[in-house]
């Protein structure tokens, strides 16, 4: 596929995190020739948090992983990933593939069953031929040689362009790395975080803190993107401290404020390669009665295919954020509600600003990178989430998503 407008120019240059060794193989999940399994093997003394979709169809993975997050982290741990079949709704069959291939991990490396995560995006219904995964599982562990772009590359399925992010942290005068990768494109929309990626670190920090600091941050980074609204069965944000650097970085706020702009990064790459997306756009609201109902009328906009269509189509309508503003269910009033493209005033108390002119809106429009901005008048709530527009490019992707 065409490679996103909004995509980075490249790759960046992540840094290999001490205690974490990959591995990438060709195992033909779903297409020949393409790299589509990802393994992570993690040292002893790692500890993992994870946070997972909150779908009810969600898939015999994500069932597996939550069960796994409070193991030992004395022992080893290992992750597997493959892309091109989701392993979702095929009933005990999905079951029995995680439970195979995590077996097959415990063999091929040593680490205890109950320490291997599992994750697979793609294709939903079609049941996971894992022995096709687990037949490269020896060849994997032997070589561990690949690099985080490897591993990127190797989780993709409708993704024009990897997606990686990275930053480093000085605590006690040692320094201390952080480096992720992700997936996502379409089914996206915040209910936990409507991806996969794996967020690694050679800080030392124990795993109700780190499931702690994950929690709260992929709120505001994972869980404020949308692309579609729709959320995957298979959704999946873990973070893997190793400790390796053998600096505790519990509490440190440098360290969760360098944690949040790996996390941001990545969900706003994420947003960027929206099937079909032209225009990156952020949404915030403020002046609502309470965070939550600012969240809701933010979502209510970022969501609304008519708000998107009109980005799309360069249309400054704001008539339509009136709409998306109404029906989010949040508390407003009409007379209060004022709007703004970027620094324009579009809207102010109710009305049509004096000043606003609709070349002005037509012209910013015509940018890539778009700020909303709404105004409830009512109160101290406020949020912002990150969505994309709605184009044709969408529609093309979805109806040949199985062909």
């Amino acid at each position: 596929m065409t490679k996103s407008p909004l995509a980075p120019d490249q790759f960046p240059e992540l840094p290999a995190i001490a205690g974490l060794r990959l591995a990438t193989a060709q195992a033909g999940v779903k297409y020949a020739g393409r790299t589509d399994v990802m393994l992570a093997l993690l040292d002893p003394g790692t500890t993992v948090a994870g946070v997972f979709t909150k779908s009810a169809t969600c898939s015999a993975a994500v069932l597996d992983c939550r069960a796994k997050l409070g193991s030992p982290s004395d022992q080893p741990a290992a992750i597997l990933v493959n892309s091109g079949n989701a392993n979702a709704f095929t009933g005990n069959a999905g079951a029995k593939a995680v439970d195979a291939l995590c077996d097959a991990v415990a063999k091929a490396t040593g680490v205890d069953a109950n320490r291997v995560f599992t994750a697979s995006t793609g294709v939903i219904g079609e049941v996971l031929p894992h022995g096709k995964i687990a037949a490269h599982l020896d060849a994997m562990t032997a070589n561990p040689d690949a690099t985080l772009a490897d591993a990127a590359n190797a989780i993709m399925t409708t993704d024009t362009f990897p997606k990686g992010a990275h930053a480093s942290v000085d605590i006690d005068g040692t320094k201390v790395s952080i480096a992720g990768i992700a997936k996502g494109s379409g089914m996206i929309a915040p209910d936990m975080a409507t991806m996969l990626s794996y967020v690694f670190t050679d800080a030392k920090i124990a795993q109700n803190d780190l499931q702690n600091m994950l929690m709260d941050l992929c709120d505001q980074s994972f869980n404020a993107i949308t692309v579609d609204s729709d959320t995957s069965t298979s959704d999946t944000l873990m973070l893997c401290a190793t400790g390796a650097s053998g600096v505790d970085a519990t509490g440190s706020e440098e360290f969760q404020a360098a944690l949040k702009s790996v996390m941001l990064d990545l969900a706003h790459q994420i947003v960027k390669d929206g099937e079909g997306a032209t225009k990156f756009v952020e949404i915030t609201v403020t002046g609502a009665q309470d965070d939550n109902d600012a969240r809701k009328v933010a979502l209510s906009i970022a969501n609304s295919p008519l708000v998107k269509t009109a980005i799309a189509g360069e249309d400054p309508n704001w008539g339509r954020i009136v709409m998306a503003v109404g029906k989010s269910g949040a508390a407003a009033d009409r007379d209060r509600l004022s709007i703004r493209f970027g620094d324009i005033q579009v809207a102010s108390n109710g009305w049509v600003d004096p000043a606003y002119t609709e070349a002005a809106g037509a012209t910013y429009m015509t940018q890539q990178n778009l700020v909303i901005t709404t105004d409830l008048g009512i109160g101290t709530g406020s949020s912002t989430v990150w969505t994309c527009d709605l184009t044709h490019g969408y529609i093309t992707i979805n109806a040949d998503y199985r062909s």
